[in-house]
């Protein structure tokens, strides 16, 4: 008897922002429907997303100032799931996101794969300023303002460490700059600078300026360093750093071609210029510049060129993005051995077929032999996906000959037991891995469709759902030093 087949699935997604200030939670719970109809192939897809949790905004729990509390942090989220009344095993999809400077903490990376080990069934880990900034840009609403309008929108999300900028038009990713500008660069205690960021100590270099820790903060030498990044937000959103500008700059220099024509800001300085949370005046107590550089960034006049669209979130934008925009929804026709799930941070490595597909056949021994080269050059035996893309039309024969091709160059791979991974753009991933099944009844195989992903991304896939489905989030694992 066929199993059957629901029509409508709940799951739940938590979202979970560590950033350099702040650290703060979302639970989230998505609705999955199959779009077909009775008689078609089924196309489950995300029908709505509901935030059922927010949790308040904590400082982010350190050790010291270069280590996180890891318990800390999770007994904050545990607290927060019982207060939503949620279970670890409710958890099917989500994201920890490190943010800002604290993915430079020597133990950011131990953080997250521990959360993403002990915060539910299927949590996914990630970190890298330019997923950043993609993330907050759909958790403020800029990324939907474009795809409704056309028009092109930066959204510059600052917090404690960085500002991530992510540039839109008509939904589509144009590009993506991170710059070291953030409220917590300069912090103080009591009447004293208790601390300078590398990359503002670089900027007063440049300057010849003799502030350091330990003097007693001039007003107008605090406001020149905020003026200062204010500036650099403009230069940058018009394509046109100075060489000085660099010393504020986190890997590549803006990659966008348009021009924009609105922005967003979100982030916690963004709070401080909108302060959409309810939080009573005596509550708020900022030992740094946070408030300094929110007051420069109102009063550029170059930034004020620009129409300013208000966000629809402040400081809780990554998270929400976190939570409710990393997931997608793979095929329903998949073949999946379901004892080889969850897996995660599994890279990525594609394989253009051309539309030829003796060419892509061809390619398949060079780029597994390259795969591992990438992935694996000690021979420890770390898993991979391979991305098969631009299929030309295939027929019985040509999937046979494919799961053929596949298992012959899979068997350069270190270890043997690991499933063999395959996501492809185009939806025969079932017929594909049935016949690698059959060619092959030893060798476990996760064959998934409806995705797309690029070369070098990394992959979380989830369990199986009621509704034949696995959730899968892309992501980019990057710890900037």
């Amino acid at each position: 008897m066929n199993r059957y087949d629901p029509q409508k699935e709940d799951i739940f997604s938590a979202g979970i922002d560590i950033g350099t200030s702040t650290t703060k939670l979302v639970i989230s719970k998505f609705s999955l429907m199959n779009l077909a109809g009775g008689t078609h192939m089924p196309r489950i897809e995300i029908v709505d997303k509901e935030v059922i949790h927010r949790s308040p905004i904590y400082r982010t729990p350190l050790l010291s100032p270069t280590t996180i509390d890891i318990a800390a942090v999770e007994t904050l989220v545990k607290k927060e799931y019982e207060k939503a009344g949620i279970q670890l095993q409710d958890i099917k999809t989500g994201a920890v996101i490190i943010t800002g400077e604290t993915a430079t903490k020597k133990n950011a990376e131990e953080m997250i794969h521990h959360l993403s080990s002990h915060a539910g069934e299927f949590l996914v880990a990630t970190a890298g300023p330019d997923l950043e900034s993609i993330i907050a840009a759909k958790g403020s609403g800029a990324y939907q303002y474009s795809k409704k309008t056309g028009k092109t929108i930066a959204n510059i999300d600052i917090g404690g460490g960085t500002a991530n900028v992510a540039v839109y038009k008509s939904g589509r990713l144009c590009g993506t700059c991170t710059l070291h500008i953030g409220g917590r660069l300069v912090e103080f205690a009591g009447d004293r600078i208790h601390s300078i960021s590398p990359s503002v100590k670089k900027v007063l270099q440049q300057w010849g300026a003799a502030t350091t820790e330990g003097d007693r903060p001039a007003e107008k030498d605090m406001k020149a360093i905020t003026d200062y990044m204010a500036e650099v937000v403009s230069r940058m959103l018009k394509r046109a750093l100075l060489k000085e500008d660099h010393a504020l700059l986190l890997g590549h220099e803006p990659d966008w071609k348009e021009d924009i024509d609105a922005i967003m800001f979100s982030g916690g300085i963004s709070e401080c210029i909108y302060q959409y949370e309810n939080r009573s005046p005596e509550a708020v107590q900022y030992d740094d510049i946070g408030m300094m550089l929110a007051a420069s960034i109102k009063k550029n006049t170059n930034l004020a060129m620009w129409r300013w669209i208000e966000p629809e979130e402040t400081v809780r934008a990554t998270v929400l993005g976190a939570g409710t925009q990393t997931t997608e929804i793979s095929g329903a026709t998949i073949q999946v051995d379901s004892k080889e799930l969850p897996v995660r941070n599994l890279p990525v490595y594609q394989v253009h077929f051309e539309y030829e597909f003796q060419t892509g056949i061809d390619k398949l021994a060079n780029a597994v032999t390259e795969a591992i080269e990438m992935y694996d050059p000690q021979h420890e035996g770390q898993n991979f996906a391979l991305y098969l893309t631009e299929f030309p039309h295939l027929g019985f024969r040509d999937i046979q000959q494919l799961a053929a091709s596949l298992l012959q160059a899979m068997t350069q791979k270190t270890r043997h037991d690991k499933p063999l991974v395959i996501v492809l753009e185009s939806d025969h991933a079932k017929v594909l891995g049935q016949t690698l099944y059959a060619q092959d009844p030893t060798q476990n195989v996760i064959c998934i469709d409806q995705i797309k992903v690029e070369h070098g991304d990394y992959l979380d896939i989830g369990t199986l759902l009621e509704t034949s489905v696995v959730p899968v989030v892309i992501k980019t694992l990057t710890f900037h030093k």
